[in-house]
């Protein structure tokens, strides 16, 4: 009866939205289009919000604060990087009161990532509102379907509210998981950028059991957003969603920089004011490097040489709907720095950083098709049946 209920709701919410006018490049998020309609989905409920502090609405309003207003808002959880989005990635977050609300704020990046029947006792729904980044190794879609996992168990509704994928929602690249290597920054078969919103990919999870047994899913829509849009189309302002994401152009650097900095050697910006916008190392000559770069097909990228003290390398500059396969150009940029390495960059890291390297990769194969001496451009079309497979196993569960 409940999932009849909200499937009525989301059809005359629907209804609504596909008749309304919207401004060309103005989105209102799914917790706008939840207020909108005055917070009827959770009336009378007991609502515990997965948020931190991306979670606000187009006019930068905290859903937590709004909630805690509006509905019974009973308990947070936060995911890596904590309530406020400050902690470094990978620390331990401690669950604490929420001075803004007074609620407890119960950690999933701390004992446990997936929320406990204690944790969870006394909520009648679990209310997701994260922005994320379109980027499977970035762990806030992992904590919602933990979330998700718990709450088809603990038969809790689960309810997302929308949110923009930051890269836009074409953009489709990169290799699946195999299966032994999905782990916490590699939660789904998925390819390392997959298009979808958090709204999306929560319908996906539930439609492949992915995270076991189907929830009672809800997923509150946006108005406005559309699938070619990146972050500068929808007139929202970015929020910095950990503290190498500190702007919405971000995202885009990320993919192309992050799977090579797990390795050892590479310095991408980390720490510094342009995380993620360089790439560098003390063994590379920045020109050279910057010519091969220059020589590959990347429309939308620009490359400039980088030196700094004992590093050399190049700095990017990525144009927000840039043509190029940025998860490619990581790999070509892997491949060029390994080929001049000595040792190559899988010797100098760790057993325990490669194993992170794999799991956040989708598996060995990429060390495997390196060392081989495969080109980029050979490693990139071996992913295309994987990328071609899960656009059409997608498009049933696309909202946009």
């Amino acid at each position: 009866m409940q999932r009849t209920r909200n499937k009525k709701w989301i059809v005359r919410l629907a209804a609504l939205l596909f008749c309304a006018a919207t401004a060309q490049g103005s989105v209102d998020l799914g917790i706008d289009v939840l207020a909108n309609h005055d917070y009827s989905l959770l009336a009378g409920k007991r609502v515990g919000l997965i948020t931190n502090q991306t979670g606000v609405n187009s006019a930068g309003t905290k859903t937590r604060v709004l909630l805690k207003r509006h509905c019974n808002l009973v308990a947070l959880y936060t995911p890596e990087h904590g309530l406020d989005g400050t902690e470094k990635a990978g620390r331990y977050v401690k669950s604490r009161r929420d001075p803004l609300t007074g609620v407890i704020a119960h950690s999933l990046y701390g004992p446990t990532r997936k929320p406990t029947p204690e944790m969870l006792r006394g909520v009648d729904v679990l209310v997701f509102d994260l922005q994320d980044i379109g980027c499977r190794s970035y762990t806030y879609i992992s904590t919602m379907g933990r979330c998700m996992e718990a709450a088809g168990e603990n038969k809790i509704p689960f309810v997302v509210l929308d949110r923009p994928n930051p890269v836009g929602g074409l953009r489709v690249e990169g290799p699946s998981v195999d299966s032994r290597w999905i782990s916490f920054v590699g939660q789904f078969p998925i390819p390392y950028v997959y298009g979808l919103t958090v709204g999306e990919l929560a319908r996906m999870v539930n439609g492949r059991h992915w995270a076991g047994p189907p929830c009672d899913l809800t997923v509150v829509p946006m108005h406005g957003w559309q699938r070619d849009m990146t972050w500068r189309d929808t007139g929202l302002r970015w929020i910095a969603s950990s503290p190498n994401i500190p702007r919405g152009s971000s995202p885009l650097y990320y993919i192309a920089t992050g799977l090579v900095g797990e390795l050892s050697g590479p310095e991408t910006g980390i720490g510094g004011p342009r995380p993620f916008e360089s790439i560098a190392a003390s063994w590379l000559d920045a020109a050279s490097f910057t010519r091969y770069l220059r020589s590959l097909d990347a429309p939308g990228v620009e490359f400039r040489p980088f030196r700094q003290g004992r590093l050399q390398g190049i700095d990017l500059t990525i144009a927000p709907a840039a043509g190029a396969n940025l998860t490619g150009l990581g790999i070509a940029m892997l491949a060029e720095m390994n080929r001049q390495g000595r040792p190559d960059l899988f010797r100098r890291t760790s057993a325990s950083k490669l194993d992170i390297f794999y799991k956040v990769c989708g598996g060995t194969f990429l060390r495997t098709q390196v060392k081989a001496g495969e080109s980029p451009r050979s490693i990139i079309a071996s992913w295309q049946p994987n990328e071609q497979e899960f656009r059409r196993t997608r498009a049933q569960y696309l909202l946009y």
